[in-house]
């Protein structure tokens, strides 16, 4: 039996993940099947309240070896592979919306819950996360799959909930949880910076977990919600152990969750017409240099088969957005992230340099060939001309402009990164790091 909800938080209390071991605190009686789902779902969302993730787990009378996944109120937490029998949806329904009554933040949200025996098609979870739907196509989909269903003000999260209760894990990642105790939710966090520094060289296998430019840890929230950190990994065992390794305030509970975070699940390579609200892959050529603006962006326009689009490398993505500099006009390079509808722009995640073009930069003004003196400009597009001669027209003296930066994938820092985004570090291994720190890696 999938019971999925989305939408209970506000941008800095509660947290969905948190409701999920509340619902499994209410079920002592039923044993989970598989591990605890935290499914992103498009990054693009304008509504959205932090980062647009849906919940869902299963439960139902657990067969086989159990696998130890957390702990909460004393007691281990255990799932189970397979399940001998599903237990009645309406009983389910029925302990499950008070958990969501209580916990939704009403007055920021519009919640949704569902449990349902047969999950919804993978074709929904699949819009879900690539696109905005609405919710008639949700409900078409929970309607088909004979799920049940409790909503909230707009219930706007059965959208969410549905699509987390699709996700058919394909490539997939995990993330360990750990929650405070409740008297200290609001309270500054008690989490040692040097555990989580050490943690990349620890586990490998872990990634997003410290900005080392920046000595800044990137895996406790900022908001007042229950949430102490985040860690997140491609190995299960060593995200548990990576959890017993750092030094913190008394924990409330915790949990592991399988995830599609660091998956690039969100981006649409195959495409006709970029439309704003979703993820891209794009390739095309460099066709101006790049520019900054005031706030510190960098900008520069890309030719792709739709027509000319700017990217963005924003002030937080730092020393990222010197790479997005030594671009040049010519350059060939894919890039991956949101576009934007005002100012309609994509916003970078990661960026492919594929080939260099030729670069060339003014040595000199041209020199008269009567006189031999420096030419002056005669303004802006107008060439040069000798004040002394009058002879005008020749060009500036031009050579090869030394490129400083190398074909290669580059990413920003571990601070920047959004959820969904693929890190470098799962295409292929430890990246190259670019520069004097570790702000821009290429792979």
């Amino acid at each position: 039996m999938f019971i999925a909800a989305d939408d209970t938080d506000s941008s800095t209390w509660m947290c969905t993940t948190f409701l999920a071991t509340e619902l499994v605190r209410a079920l002592p009686d039923l044993d989970l099947i598989g591990l605890p789902r935290l499914v992103r779902l498009n990054p693009a969302v304008p509504w959205k309240t932090r980062g647009n993730g849906a919940i869902c787990i299963r439960v139902g009378n657990g067969v086989g070896e159990p696998r130890f996944f957390g702990r909460m109120e004393g007691r281990d937490l255990f799932c189970y592979a397979r399940s001998s029998e599903e237990p009645d949806p309406d009983e389910v329904l029925a302990r499950c919306w008070p958990v969501v009554e209580r916990w939704a933040q009403k007055d920021d949200s519009d919640p949704g819950l569902v449990v349902t025996a047969e999950a919804p098609g993978a074709e929904l979870y699949k819009h879900a996360v690539r696109r905005i739907i609405d919710k008639e196509e949700a409900l078409k989909a929970l309607e088909k799959a004979g799920a049940r269903t409790f909503e909230m003000n707009s219930g706007r999260g059965l959208i969410g909930a549905a699509a987390a209760a699709a996700w058919r894990p394909m490539d997939r990642t995990y993330e360990v949880l750990a929650y405070r105790e409740r008297e200290r939710w609001g309270h500054p966090r008690e989490v040692s910076p040097e555990d989580i520094a050490l943690l990349d060289e620890r586990f490998p296998s872990t990634f997003n977990n410290y900005e080392h430019a920046a000595c800044r840890p990137a895996i406790a929230p900022h908001t007042t919600c229950p949430v102490l950190y985040g860690i997140r990994g491609d190995s299960m065992l060593d995200l548990i152990q990576a959890s017993a390794s750092v030094a913190s305030e008394p924990l409330d509970r915790w949990m592991v969750f399988i995830t599609n975070q660091g998956t690039d699940d969100h981006i649409i390579a195959d495409w006709d017409r970029l439309l704003p609200n979703a993820s891209y892959l794009v390739e095309g050529e460099v066709r101006a240099v790049p520019r900054t603006i005031p706030g510190g962006h960098v900008i520069f326009p890309l030719g792709t088969r739709d027509g000319e689009v700017d990217c963005t490398a924003y002030e937080p993505s730092k020393g990222f957005r010197d790479i997005v500099r030594e671009l040049r006009p010519g350059d060939r390079v894919q890039v991956m992230g949101e576009l934007r509808d005002a100012p309609r722009t994509i916003n970078i995640e990661k960026l492919n340099l594929l080939s260099l073009a030729r670069a060339q930069v003014k040595v000199s003004n041209p020199p008269c060939p009567k006189c031999g003196k420096r030419m002056k400009s005669a303004g802006r597009g107008q060439g040069y001309r000798c004040r002394e001669c009058g002879i005008k027209g020749l060009e500036a003296a031009m050579e090869d402009e030394a490129r400083t930066i190398a074909p290669g994938w580059y990413e920003p820092p571990v601070c920047a990164r959004r959820p969904l985004p693929t890190p470098l570090k799962r295409m292929g291994g430890p990246p190259t790091i670019v520069g004097s720190d570790d702000r821009s890696a290429v792979l």
